[in-house]
């Protein structure tokens, strides 16, 4: 609040140098309109002193003027933030491309005009100002039409999935795009993913996300650091690989949102799936019934299928969380627990499987020492 109210009180001290020094250049204007009518009827030799008198009387009305309209500046510049604020990015980005537009046009069809009398000075600023408003107007109408150029989803992909339709002659929806979260891009695996071909369509990354990304990047804790610098090295990666169709979006879908429920939003409206391998977010997408593909549901799908009564070599590194247990992983990072393993720790031993067990974590194994 200090910092604000020092610079409303130079503000204000600046208006008022402005309006003295304007009054003053009024009076002297007003001087010179005078001739040298009031010197000569108060007397000659005068007119220095009613040139100062004037300076002084239009610098001193300027003073006077100067706090009426520091108020109503003030209103207007309020007015017009509230109004900035309530106006969508979109449509301000748009209108102000059609009042340039605009103008750029009044200027060249004028310049033929500007030569005729009377009319030739006025002429311009008035079809300039129309012009410009129109622009601004007609854009913010179209707003739609021209945002498609420079949509998400852009025309080349449009154009890729109607070829797809007229070489396969089957129905294949526009929106093949996904949503990249921040946790898979930091995870890594969407790479090899990408480079496998198993994922097609276009790959978004929304602003709010890079972000986010570099927020990681810069925090003071190193883990934090690296794994934020390890999500920008993967995207950089992505990014030159060929096939891999990466699309920055500047999209902020709501203020105030966290990444989460932003992401959720961009891809209620662009009717796009997201990439993600967080628990809670698959949920609240579930919920909210946007399709989310889970890169470790995927990795859970991968891994061989293991039955009850199989038989594999595992090492046992450490005991388990009962008595006499010993746990193993294979080399998928499966965990597979050994009753009565503990005493094999450090060993590689045969294993016999008698259960199966798949959590929300993944997949658990359990399984006791083969007969010797």
């Amino acid at each position: 609040m200090g910092g604000m109210e020092v610079r409303n009180r130079v503000l204000d001290r600046l208006i008022r140098l402005i309006f003295l020094v304007g009054g003053s250049f009024l009076g002297v204007f007003m001087y010179r309109i005078m001739g040298g009518v009031a010197p000569a009827a108060l007397g000659t030799g005068n007119e220095a002193a009613v040139f100062v008198l004037m300076a002084s009387g239009g610098g001193l009305l300027g003073l006077l003027v100067a706090p009426l309209a520091t108020q109503g500046l003030r209103r207007i510049t309020s007015k017009m933030e509230s109004n900035l604020h309530r106006t969508p990015t979109q449509d301000l980005v748009v209108g102000a491309f059609g009042a340039i537009v605009g103008l750029l046009i009044a200027v060249l069809l004028t310049l033929p005009f500007s030569q005729l009398p009377y009319i030739g000075v006025y002429l311009p600023i008035g079809f300039t100002l129309f012009m410009g408003y129109l622009g601004m107007h007609v854009a913010v109408k179209k707003r739609e039409d021209l945002l498609n150029l420079f949509m998400a989803v852009p025309r080349s992909v449009e154009r890729a999935v109607s070829t797809s339709r007229e070489r396969s002659g089957r129905h294949q929806s526009p929106s093949s795009c996904k949503v990249l979260d921040t946790s898979v891009i930091i995870d890594g695996r969407i790479l090899d993913i990408c480079k496998s071909g198993f994922i097609e369509g276009t790959l978004i990354v929304p602003t709010f996300v890079l972000e986010e990304l570099q927020r990681i990047a810069d925090s003071s804790d190193p883990l934090k650091r690296n794994r934020g610098r390890r999500g920008l090295d993967v995207l950089n990666s992505m990014q030159k690989e060929e096939g891999i169709q990466i699309q920055i979006v500047d999209t902020d879908p709501g203020e105030g949102l966290d990444v989460d429920s932003k992401l959720l939003r961009l891809a209620a409206d662009l009717g796009a799936k997201i990439i993600t391998n967080d628990f809670n977010l698959n949920k609240v997408a579930e919920l909210r019934g946007v399709k989310v593909l889970n890169i470790n549901e995927l990795a859970n799908a991968l891994k061989p299928v293991v039955l009850p009564g199989e038989e594999m070599t595992v090492r046992v590194i450490r005991d388990g969380k009962e008595v006499g247990q010993g746990v193993g992983y294979l080399d998928d990072g499966t965990m597979i627990v050994v009753d009565g393993g503990r005493r094999f720790i450090g060993e590689d031993i045969g294993v016999t499987v008698t259960s199966v067990l798949q959590t929300s974590a993944g997949r658990m194994i359990f399984a006791k020492p083969k007969a010797m």
